[in-house]
């Protein structure tokens, strides 16, 4: 699973159709200015599932989401590229989830040897984009949402690798259920939540090595704050990111996790990573002063979700168990507008 939930929060706030196949047909990346997950372990299998089934009915959660990378206030080609990444990290994440969990791996295998096809025909197109994309000896990409790519790909210069990390995390999430150290969960999210910043800012023209060591604070304590308003989520999806370390400092045990309302020792547990999770995000956070116009917009908004995220958790007496903290759209906007107006 990766770290759709950036992407998610701005779908509360600014619902916008207005993402189409030919939002995506732009070179619009070259802006000064961005960081940039989760759809939750899903519980039902798709049997006898294909790349193309899954890819296209990723599509469709899109659609349905009303594509939710789309902020209303960024210009058309940044959110038609916003909305490709979006599709392909939906599409990696069902794979991972939603496919029958014996045809996963092979699946992911699919969609990276596609992602491959697309990098080979954009190479042949020169630097930068500069010639027209022609697909390579084995032909161009096969499935849609990899397709899509191509554009943004082409424009902005993304390199391969934060892609190849998604699909990596999802592979992961087929033979990893637990987390010994919180170090094991951070190298987890180095491949399911930084690439997604790191895509992003290439998407606004805004990378460079210090403001990617910045979103990857910011990108890591999102999906951290996710993980943590999920536990109850991803504990029926047999999946428990908090670290044994952890748990097992407070005294809590694996069963204590399945009761319907979390005891003194687990609030504390969650109590305390909820503040180091805040304390990662406001390292990160500055990233927003290096930034202007609608780069400094899209990534303050992600920097307030994430802080709205952890005090809806605080918010619930750190009881994540009883039912999912989220926040209120006042709450998320009022985070937005002083990330905003600080720079951080």
């Amino acid at each position: 699973m990766t770290l759709m939930s950036l992407f998610a929060f701005a779908g509360e706030l600014c619902r916008d159709r207005d993402v189409t196949p030919e939002a995506t047909r732009t070179g619009e990346c070259r802006a000064p200015g961005a960081a940039g997950s989760p759809a939750t372990a899903g519980s039902r299998a798709v049997a006898g599932s294909s790349a193309t089934a899954i890819t296209a009915q990723a599509g469709a959660k899109a659609a349905a989401e009303n594509f939710p990378v789309a902020l209303r206030f960024l210009p058309r080609g940044y959110r038609g590229h916003l909305a490709a990444v979006y599709g392909f990290a939906r599409s990696a994440d069902d794979m991972g989830d939603e496919a029958a969990p014996g045809e996963r791996l092979a699946l992911l295998d699919e969609l990276e040897a596609d992602l491959e096809r697309l990098y080979r025909m954009v190479s042949r197109a020169g630097p930068a984009g500069g010639g027209p994309v022609s697909p390579g000896a084995d032909g161009p990409p096969r499935l849609t949402v990899v397709r899509a790519l191509a554009p943004a790909v082409a424009a902005c210069g993304i390199p391969a690798q934060p892609f190849r990390d998604l699909i990596a995390a999802n592979r992961m999430d087929q033979v990893v259920s637990r987390y010994p150290a919180y170090a094991d969960l951070l190298e987890y999210c180095r491949l399911s939540a930084n690439p997604v910043g790191r895509i992003v800012l290439h998407i606004f023209g805004a990378a460079t090595p210090g403001r990617e060591a910045l979103s990857d604070r910011v990108c890591t304590a999102l999906q951290l704050a996710e993980h943590w308003q999920d536990v109850a989520e991803d504990l029926r999806a047999g999946r428990i990111y908090l670290p044994q370390e952890d748990m097992d400092r407070f005294g809590c045990a694996e069963q204590d996790l399945a009761a319907a309302r979390a005891a003194p020792r687990v609030r504390a547990l969650i109590a305390f990573e909820e503040r180091r999770a805040r304390a990662l995000l406001d390292a990160g956070a500055p990233i927003v002063g290096t930034l202007r116009g609608a780069a400094r917009a899209a990534v303050a908004g992600y920097v307030a979700g994430g802080r709205a995220a952890l005090a809806a958790i605080a918010a619930s007496g750190h009881d994540v168990l009883r039912a999912t903290p989220r926040p209120g759209k006042s709450r998320v906007a009022a985070e937005l507008v002083k990330a905003y107006a600080t720079g951080r």
